[in-house]
């Protein structure tokens, strides 16, 4: 039986040296890594005294060959016994004005009273959705341009200035001033 072993290790070196002498035989150009993967030590080889988390991780550098950055690992799950880290806050903006975005106002879903002023950069779109037409209505209509269609009004702010935006709902009007920068 001890034949049988060393015959079978014997037979598996040799293959191995077979292999590594046509692959050698392909070139001496030498292959640089795939953009995914590390330069160093492969995955599945952790590094000694390397945790496995470690050593399974992606780099977040540029490879050389796409221009384009890696895309960072998922972030770790937690397991029974360790409670979630809470996800970072996002910077909040440098300034209370929203950019050019469209800005949407569900009617059904809105508090109005609680919505008294936004701030839009030029080119910002508000949809207000659930309502009839002709019943939304601004104080300053050369500064917007309105749309009606299908129950939903989208005010278009095309000059900077404040609008007053009037809206009917339940027997009250309300107001939204709109600060357009």
């Amino acid at each position: 039986m001890r034949h049988t072993s060393i015959r079978r290790l014997v037979t598996g070196v040799a293959a191995a040296v077979a292999l590594a002498g046509a692959v050698g035989a392909c070139g001496d150009d030498a292959v640089s890594p795939l953009p995914v993967q590390p330069a160093g030590p492969s995955r599945s080889t952790p590094t000694p005294g390397a945790s496995p988390t470690t050593a399974a991780a992606s780099p977040s550098r540029v490879p050389p060959s796409t221009g384009r950055p890696v895309a960072a690992p998922p972030a770790p799950t937690w397991t029974r016994g360790t409670p979630p880290r809470p996800a970072p806050s996002p910077t909040p903006p440098t300034s209370a004005c929203q950019g050019a975005v469209r800005y949407d106002l569900p009617l059904a879903e809105t508090e109005l009273e609680l919505l008294k002023s936004l701030c839009f950069a030029t080119g910002a779109v508000l949809r207000i959705q659930g309502i009839g037409p002709g019943l939304v209505t601004v104080d300053r209509p050369e500064l917007v341009s309105q749309h009606y269609e299908a129950g939903v009004v989208d005010i278009r702010f095309v000059r900077p200035g404040t609008v007053a935006v009037t809206i009917p709902q339940e027997d009250r009007t309300h107001t939204i001033t709109i600060v357009v920068r």
